[in-house]
């Protein structure tokens, strides 16, 4: 299992350059992918296009996928764009140490 912590700053400004370090995070491991959201405070559309990103990299490898840790805001957004089942989307972040980098 790999997985991604998101900074606090995950907006516009930022998701390219997230968005480029996803195929490294996913390189090198097994199993399901989880994005950590639990400290981001600023975020956008463009965060929601960084996890379907994410998604279909993850997809593609083979993988599960999900995102703990995701703001009520956050989950609202997904809701909005009707993609909240894609994201699996989950308020709690998982236990233990944190690995890997955004």
């Amino acid at each position: 299992m790999s997985s991604v912590q998101l900074p606090e700053q995950a907006h516009l400004d930022q998701a390219a350059a997230l968005a480029a370090q996803l195929p490294a995070a996913l390189a090198g491991s097994e199993g399901p992918f989880t994005i950590d959201a639990s400290a981001v405070k600023a975020y956008d559309t463009s965060t929601i296009a960084l996890l379907l990103q994410a998604r279909r990299l993850s997809t593609a490898a083979g993988r599960g996928f999900s995102v703990t840790g995701a703001p009520a805001q956050l989950k609202q957004l997904a809701e909005l764009y009707g993609v909240e089942e894609l994201l699996s989307l989950s308020p709690d972040a998982p236990p233990g140490p944190r690995t890997g980098s955004a």
